[in-house]
């Protein structure tokens, strides 16, 4: 994207143009060049919407719950993003499914914007392009804003990171779905749903949920997770659920903890930020000593080992960032 482009494109979306936001979330997953200088115009307009995060195992229905969720908001009169962080293939990095059409009770509501977005390998979930195309959205204006992620399990921690509110999805079994949580994914729910509550063995999970979050450690004032049950295929329970959303949406109001998960947030962003910069300075320093794979073949042969070669590729960097200090 030229330079001179980028003003026009965050002047479109600015003014409600969805091409605009397509094309700028296309440009923010592709890292095309100027992406930076595009979303850094979209910042000062951030900060209004409430983004919801719906995680869990695969199956346990998050794209119909989705679906019904972006429903339900617009019989409220609130318009809807949502991003679906898919796969990453293996050949291109893109998303697998790609844009697949699967909203299908809002699929011809303009004021439900709907992309499918590859997690690109990130371990977490969600990739950097991501939290980026939520700030699209968010400068967009849309109200709420659903990120619903990959399902791989308890290393999805990282939706915690771009979500306001965790919902975690867990379907009705024998146990072991629940046993699983306290790997990781436990921690970070808000509000956990027993989705699929016409099954068997719902009220199972349901109790061992409730006794499972007794034992969670929190701090006085923390909001305590609930559980809900939905069946999502009808749209029953989805209702209470968006209650319970709006529920911990005011408490992160009124608890201060809104402005904190948003300084958290920004922490992090900066970090990764300087680690894509820093990562990137390495490999061109790197390439200008010959590459890697000749550089290996120096600790292959027994010349040197890679933490000589780590220290001279990073003094120059180092020396560099103490004089600019001095």
């Amino acid at each position: 994207m030229a330079a001179q482009d980028a003003p026009d494109l965050v002047d479109e979306l600015l003014a409600g143009k969805h091409r605009a936001l397509a094309r700028t979330i296309t440009r923010i997953e592709n890292r095309s060049p100027g992406y930076r200088d595009l979303v850094a115009a979209l910042y000062p307009h951030t900060g209004n919407a409430d983004v919801v995060g719906i995680t869990g195992s695969p199956g346990s229905g998050k794209s119909t719950l989705v679906d019904k969720m972006a429903k339900a908001y617009r019989d409220r009169g609130l318009t809807v993003g949502v991003i679906a962080v898919d796969p990453s293939s293996p050949f291109t990095g893109g998303a697998v499914l790609g844009d697949r059409i699967r909203m299908a009770s809002t699929a011809t509501d303009m004021d439900v914007f709907f992309r499918s977005m590859s997690a690109r390998g990130s371990l977490g979930g969600l990739s950097t392009a991501t939290t980026d195309a939520v700030k699209a959205l968010d400068a967009f204006g849309k109200d709420k804003i659903i990120i619903e992620t990959v399902g791989a399990g308890q290393n999805e921690v990282d939706v915690v990171k771009t979500a306001d509110t965790v919902a975690v999805l867990v379907p009705p079994s024998s146990g072991d779905d629940v046993q699983m949580l306290k790997a990781g994914i436990l921690e970070i729910g808000d509000v956990f749903v027993v989705n699929k509550a016409d099954l068997a063995g719902s009220d199972k999970t349901v109790t061992e949920l409730k006794n499972m979050l007794e034992m969670r450690e929190g701090e006085a004032g923390d909001w305590d997770p609930e559980v809900v049950e939905t069946i999502a295929n009808t749209g029953e329970g989805v209702t209470e659920f968006l209650d319970v959303l709006d529920a911990h949406a005011d408490w992160l109001d009124e608890s201060g903890r809104r402005e904190a998960k948003r300084h958290q947030r920004h922490a992090e962003e900066l970090r990764n930020l300087l680690r894509e910069d820093a990562s990137e300075l390495v490999e061109d320093e790197l390439d200008a000593r010959g590459g890697i794979d000749e550089l290996v073949e120096r600790i292959d042969a027994g010349e040197t080992t890679p933490y000589d070669i780590a220290d001279d590729v990073i003094e120059p960097l180092a020396d560099c960032l103490d004089q600019q200090r001095d």
